[in-house]
């Protein structure tokens, strides 16, 4: 029987000292896991790659 791994979870280098307003990223495989810092055992938003990268432009131009 395999072992299944865990994601390992990321957070920015450009997030704020301490755990305030973070998310962290994981490669999930097909998609990238998005998730509140704060909450590690709490929801995941699993988005695609391209998906992520809009997301990111759109946040960059707010």
């Amino acid at each position: 029987m395999s072992e299944v791994s865990r994601p390992q979870w990321r957070k920015s280098s450009h997030s704020a000292t301490g755990n305030e307003a973070c998310v962290e990223l994981a490669d999930l495989g097909r998609v990238v896991g998005v998730r509140d810092s704060k909450d590690p055992e709490g929801p995941v938003l699993s988005v695609t790659r391209d998906g992520l990268a809009a997301l990111l432009e759109a946040a960059r131009r707010a």
